[in-house]
């Protein structure tokens, strides 16, 4: 006997995290421009978390966009502080925590002649682990960096997705289990500060929210 079983939503929901972090920078995803809706991301961070600083850097590649935007919004210049490997692929979704933590490494360097003796806000695509953002964050200290302002242009990321996108268990997401301050204590930063779920969608203009998953958040 055949049997028809639905286990999901049956309205088509597009994924948020191409937005986010997966979609090259010039794609157009969902009818938008992916840089101008990270762009977006960075203003809306601007508003809701402004911060005083020399220079605002990124987390590159993915959190260039973000970056530039939260620095046009509050007149902060912005610096690439921070150079990429682009010989080494993305290390969230590697398979081993040794890897990672080599990836990582010889992934991301800063740039201390740029950075040194300043106060940094440093913005990122996501948190996932918080594996680069601990390693990058100690980096930016050995160079000179007087003060780190860490912020993320995405809500934590508590669940794991399962349909088809490579996530960590949940055990690995580190807020699902530590709380934003403690994040910022694991990680090493000033201050830590994530953009909210309803400041994300409310700065895609093309589709309305509810016809987003964002699950993992």
């Amino acid at each position: 006997q055949v049997q028809s079983i639905q286990y999901s939503s049956i309205t088509p929901k597009q994924c948020v995290f191409e937005y986010v972090y997966f979609s090259r920078p010039d794609s157009v995803v969902y009818g938008e421009s992916v840089h101008q809706v990270r762009k977006a991301f960075g203003h809306q961070l601007a508003v809701d978390y402004p911060r005083e600083a020399d220079l605002v850097i990124a987390i590159p590649d993915s959190g260039n966009s973000a970056a530039l935007g939260y620095s046009e919004a509050l007149k902060i210049p912005f610096e690439f502080g921070i150079t990429r490997n682009h010989y080494v692929g993305r290390t969230f979704i590697q398979a081993s925590q040794a890897v990672r933590d080599f990836s990582v490494r010889v992934k991301l360097n800063p740039i201390a002649s740029v950075l040194a003796g300043k106060s940094v806000i440093v913005i990122d695509d996501s948190l996932v682990r918080g594996t680069t953002a601990k390693r990058r964050i100690s980096a930016l200290r050995r160079v000179g960096v007087t003060a780190i302002h860490m912020l993320i242009a995405s809500p934590p990321v508590t669940s794991p997705c399962y349909f088809g996108i490579d996530t960590p268990d949940k055990s690995q997401l580190i807020a699902n289990y530590k709380s934003i301050d403690e994040i910022c204590d694991f990680i090493g930063a000033d201050s830590l500060a994530f953009l909210s779920r309803a400041s994300m969608l409310a700065a895609i203009k093309s589709i309305q929210s509810e016809h987003f998953c964002a699950a993992c958040f």
